[in-house]
């Protein structure tokens, strides 16, 4: 396997390709072979589906060891660069994050503004204080620990008057502390996700499903990329097409 800084490099150059860095969002070993197999040059590893595989709860309800053993095993197991989902940081200070998430073999992660813990959003300016101190501390290590910033402003139950100009306000704010790459989950609307491509300069993650297209509104990679969308996870939702096959095939037996 390459060194650390040679897999975070390979990672953050694939966000300048021509049509969008799909990172499969996997939860294992296996998962995670069968990706590398078809012929996808990196990965990332989802809270919600990791957690499912292990019997456990989303949203922190793992420790940050327990996450970053699945991690690891899944960094062991393929060539290719890995990001991890560490959700909002598992209340760790970024030094000591970015030193374990290093031990763990991965060299990108995701960070979202929720704080499990605390049942909030993180402030805009609090939550690119975070991101910032992730940059340095990476920086500082010696590996450009690939950083996608994540804002839940379209999906958190708080009121922050309009979504929209909030989720700029954020996005902009995690540019100039560092994020590679910006992540506003549960997008309402093609016309939102136009606006926010507008809106910001640096590479824009979407969710997919691997069957019924990006959200918002099923866009297939022809569309993502005319767009200028740069990226495309599946969250928890390769593994849940997976689910709904698995109960097709088993239900023919039972």
């Amino acid at each position: 396997m390459s060194q650390p800084h040679e897999r975070a490099q390979k990672l953050l150059s694939l966000h300048s390709q021509a049509t969008p860095l799909v990172l499969p969002t996997v939860w294992d070993a296996w998962s995670a072979g069968l990706a590398e197999e078809a012929g996808f040059s990196a990965l990332t590893v989802g809270s919600h589906p990791l957690a499912d595989s292990r019997g456990q709860q989303d949203g922190e309800s793992m420790s940050l060891q327990e996450a970053l053993d699945g991690v690891a095993s899944i960094v062991r197991a393929v060539e290719v660069p890995v990001s991890a989902d560490l959700e909002s940081g598992y209340d760790t200070p970024a030094e000591e994050l970015v030193h374990r998430l290093l031990e763990s073999g991965a060299v990108g992660l995701n960070i979202e503004d929720t704080v499990h813990s605390e049942g909030r959003l993180r402030s805009a300016q609090e939550h690119a204080d975070y991101i910032g101190a992730i940059r340095q501390a990476a920086d500082e290590s010696g590996v450009h620990v690939v950083i996608n910033g994540r804002t839940d402003a379209f999906k958190t139950q708080e009121h922050i008057g309009d979504r929209l100009e909030e989720a700029l306000t954020r996005l902009n704010l995690l540019e100039e502390a560092g994020a590679d790459s910006l992540y506003p989950v549960a997008l309402p609307d093609v016309a939102t996700l136009r606006a926010i491509l507008a809106g910001v300069s640096t590479p824009l993650n979407v969710t997919a499903h691997p069957v019924n297209g990006a959200i918002p509104e099923g866009l297939g990679l022809e569309e993502l990329t005319t767009l200028g969308v740069r990226r495309v996870t599946f969250g928890p939702l390769l593994q849940a097409a997976l689910a709904d096959t698995t109960r097709e095939l088993l239900g023919r037996w039972s």
